[in-house]
């Protein structure tokens, strides 16, 4: 008993290292990166010499967090906990695939639910040209979906209702499929997961960011799920903590300073939008905000709108002019936080009233009107 709590114990003081080769990558550059709640930081990088040989060591994180080697366009996604030393062997022709790794058996299981997650993409787009081609019809495209959907739930539910405590369990949880999370906060039975997890990572791991992250998921998930009026599967979730009614945003702005939606929406109607500024639309959406914007911003309306354009500088250029909360998504498309919202297409548009309730903008045209009730 005392070992296994030892094991999931805040770490301090020691380093980790990851190590290992990677064969046919001459020349290549493998890049080593932290991957956060909200974004991705390369922590370091090294040019391969024919012997493929590498070597990153880092200070070892306070509460287990996520990180990925990365080599053109294929990445290794790896969690380091009490792991002191990580070994990979890999082909820079199938780096994401056919790689081994020793010395942690998260790691591996990774791996596992990483192939599962492949498997489910490649067999949704085969799914998808068949549609396209009138080989499958809407139904029969949905019910596959939802099918292919299950079988990598199925792999994920093994790490996450054994071992909930443990990375790969979290890993398992956020994994997505065409930007959408494979397990769906609003499902009650998706939503046991995110309670599981939730739970154990609230006893091991109480002071991490994650930790707070997955409890704002699982509380909004309860949230979402009572108002379906599905009150009695919710209240089985044994997540324990004091409520709230949204899912708190926090991006880099111009400044490159970090700016939560929490702390602009206190005491205001916040208008959300998830939007991309090189999208032939986006000109005019900007007109209509800029009228509510001076119509309403002296009467306690915030813009707090979210770019998800992969151009940096596009999207510095337009937002300098704007006059709105502007921040961006590094992430972009794969952007965790628009698929924990539920973001299908853009633009995307949200309310969030003074008494911190969500509303979903369904028609632009009423735009303007939806602000003036909440206001």
């Amino acid at each position: 008993m005392f070992a296994l709590l030892g094991l999931f114990t805040a770490c301090t003081g020691s380093d980790f290292t990851v190590t290992g080769i990677v064969a046919d990558a001459e020349g290549l550059v493998l890049y080593f990166e932290n991957v956060g709640i909200s974004s991705v930081q390369t922590l370091d990088s090294v040019k391969l010499t024919a012997a493929g040989k590498f070597t990153f060591k880092r200070a070892r994180p306070s509460y287990p967090d996520f990180y990925r080697l990365r080599l053109n366009n294929q990445w290794i996604n790896f969690a380091i906990d009490s792991t002191e030393t990580l070994t990979f062997a890999a082909d820079a022709g199938t780096f994401a695939t056919s790689y081994s790794v020793e010395g942690s058996e998260n790691a591996k299981a990774i791996k596992t639910i990483t192939l599962a997650q492949l498997d489910a993409n490649q067999a949704i787009g085969k799914l998808r040209k068949e549609r396209d081609g009138n080989l499958l019809s809407d139904t029969a495209y949905q019910t596959q979906i939802a099918r292919v959907a299950n079988e990598y739930k199925e792999v994920a539910r093994r790490y996450i209702y054994s071992t909930p405590m443990s990375t790969a369990a979290y890993f398992a949880l956020f994994q997505q499929i065409d930007g959408l999370l494979f397990f769906d906060l609003y499902n009650k039975d998706d939503s046991k997961a995110y309670g599981a997890v939730a739970t154990s990572f609230d006893h091991y791991y109480p002071g991490s960011a994650r930790t707070r992250h997955l409890h704002n998921l699982a509380l909004q998930s309860i949230k979402i799920i009572r108002q379906q009026r599905q009150a009695s599967e919710a209240e089985n979730l044994p997540v324990n903590i004091t409520e709230i009614n949204y899912l708190d945003i926090e991006l880099p702005n111009l400044k490159d300073e970090k700016i939560a939606l929490s702390s602009v929406a206190e005491g205001n109607v916040a208008l959300i939008n998830f939007t991309a500024y090189q999208s032939e639309w986006s000109a005019e959406l900007n007109m209509d905000l800029a009228e509510l914007h001076a119509e309403y911003g002296k009467r306690n309306l915030v813009i707090y709108q979210i770019s998800l354009d992969a151009d940096v500088h596009l999207w510095k250029n337009i937002a300098s002019r704007l006059p709105w909360i502007c921040v961006r998504d590094p992430e972009s498309v794969y952007s965790q936080i628009a698929a924990l919202y539920n973001v299908k297409q853009l633009p995307a548009l949200f309310l969030l009233d003074k008494k911190g309730s969500l509303k979903r903008i369904e028609d632009l045209n009423r735009l303007n009107d939806d602000v003036k009730k909440a206001l």
